[in-house]
């Protein structure tokens, strides 16, 4: 695991983040989250109080919900390391699902049911940071149907791992790519709303553009051409950043 694979990770998590059904919805999240409403978060000058509030809730949010895709790279990798022996067929039963999913994504074909994300309905978060937390974890259940292709890409390539740490490494720069977008909408959070209005239109694009990117990480991994690849990325690497991996 290098450089390459942690790089796939960390922008397929900033695609979800730009998905049709995660977009949209960032400041209801952020608004629920917090507890302060649109209004206020659409202000001119918005309190420096404030500002803290949506992103401290908002950073305990995130919290949430990488804990749940980390559990879920754990169980990739645990799954993969039992099947250790099948290791090549693996990471061609892997590639070939990505290569399907960046097919998908492209749009070439349509699943209703990841079209959409599971609705919560919830009145009243838990109070408190911790609440946030709880409901990071929640709503990461939610958006499964949703971010599912591109998630279960990335799982796939955990599971070609077969070690948890890597497993780990690979689902927390996921997480990582999910949350860095969210947490910077936090904290400009004016500047924002006026991005996700104009940046809509080009949500097919980045649709399209993240099938592109899994298509070839699908070849790679069947063609093995990804072992290659890291190997040039090793060589690459500085030697106190290898050690510290």
């Amino acid at each position: 695991m290098t450089d390459v694979t942690i790089l796939v990770a960390f922008t397929a998590g900033v695609f979800s983040f730009l998905s049709p059904c995660v977009l949209p919805l960032i400041p209801s999240y952020l608004s629920f989250v917090s507890g302060v409403s649109l209004e206020e978060m659409r202000a001119p000058q918005i309190e420096s109080r404030v500002r803290w509030r949506v992103a401290l809730n908002s950073l305990s949010f995130v919290l949430g919900f990488s804990l749940v895709f980390v559990s879920l790279g754990v169980s990739a990798s645990f799954l993969g390391s039992l099947f250790l022996g099948y290791r090549s067929f693996i990471r061609v039963l892997g590639g070939t699902f990505i290569v399907l999913v960046g097919i998908y994504l492209m749009g070439f074909f349509k699943i209703a049911a990841l079209e959409r994300y599971l609705q919560f309905h919830l009145r009243d978060r838990p109070a408190g940071y911790f609440g946030s937390v709880l409901v990071g974890i929640t709503f990461a259940v939610a958006w499964t149907p949703c971010v599912g292709p591109i998630l279960g890409a990335i799982l796939a390539l955990a599971g070609t791992t077969a070690e948890i740490k890597w497993g780990i490494l690979l689902l927390a720069t996921y997480a990582a790519g999910l949350a860095a977008p969210f947490l910077l909408s936090a904290v400009a959070v004016n500047s924002f709303f006026q991005f996700s209005q104009r940046f809509r239109r080009y949500l097919p694009i980045v649709h399209v553009a993240g099938g592109i990117l899994l298509v070839i990480v699908g070849i790679l991994l069947i063609t093995d051409y990804m072992t290659l690849l890291n190997i040039y990325a090793i060589r690459l690497t500085p030697e106190w950043l290898i050690k510290r991996l």
